[in-house]
Order: structure tokens, then sequence, then C-alpha cells
């Protein structure tokens, strides 16, 4: 057998290694941001206090200052029967079969962050800084009515 290796070509392997370097980054920073964000449609919670509304679960967890909500326009909704707040697009977020997270388009066009699992059983509350925050939780009626009396013991100090 007679052997004819290549001619050397001159690449610099300290270029691919920082490819697959980043590559590498990329894939586990995509992995860690879509198992945080499916995780949360199990483990999310949402706390109502008088510093405002917190939400816990994924990159999308805030604290909305209760002073920011417009709790006279929060309602308890049914998604499959309230016109114009149905999820249309996608902003930024998670939307997989039986979970949405993130900010949304709804179909009224207003902008909402989502964290929806249950869409017959979600508080709707908009806020001053023109957008509107959609939860699914066992009772949207009671989340809204703590939010309504902590901004009553804040506005009473």
């Amino acid at each position: 057998m007679d052997v004819f290796p290549i001619i050397p070509g001159d690449v610099r392997m300290g270029w691919a290694f920082a490819l697959s370097a980043l590559l590498l980054a990329v894939f586990v920073v995509v992995s860690w941001l879509l198992f945080t964000s499916l995780r949360a449609a199990t483990t999310a919670q949402f706390f109502a206090s008088p510093a405002g509304l917190t939400l816990r679960g994924d990159v999308y967890g805030r604290v909305i200052p209760i002073q920011k909500l417009r709790l006279d326009g929060a309602m308890a909704v049914d998604l499959r029967v309230e016109d114009g707040l149905e999820p249309k697009r996608k902003l930024n977020g998670t939307d997989v079969p039986g979970y949405s997270s993130g900010w949304f388009r709804l179909d009224s066009g207003e902008k909402a962050l989502l964290y929806l699992t249950d869409r017959t059983r979600v508080a709707y509350i908009p806020t001053t800084d023109g957008y509107s925050v959609m939860l699914s939780v066992e009772e949207p009626s009671r989340l809204i009515d703590s939010l309504r009396r902590h901004a009553q013991a804040a506005a009473g100090r």
C-alpha cells in the first residue's frame, strides 16, 4: 500500500477551538433557557404583597410595584370566551402545548406578559406601563382581591 498524505493546510487550530467553544456555550445557554422555561410550567409562583405583584418562575420573573397595577381593570377571565384577550403572537417567550410564558401580543393588539397553563382560569391585570399580566392560578379572583387589599393598605399609609 502506498500512502499519500494531504498537504498541510494553513488551518489555525486556535480559531477552530474558539468556534467550537462558542457553539458549545450557545448550546448550553439555549438548553438552560429551555429547561428553565419549561420547568416554570410546574413551579412558577406569584405573590401579592404591599410591594406589588411578584412573578417567580423563569427569566420573565419580576416585581411589578403595586402602584403600577391598574387593579380597576383587573378581572378573572376564561380565554375561551373572552374576546380580545387570546394570545395571538409570541414576541419573546415559550409557547408549547399546555404552556405559554413571556411576551405576547393579544388579539386586541395589547402587549401582555403571560404565565399560562390553564386558559380557563386566568387573572388578567393591566399595568400603567403599557402591558398586562395574565396568570393561570387556581383562584384568579382571590389573587386580584389580595392585590386590591394590599393596594388599599399601601394607599392608607
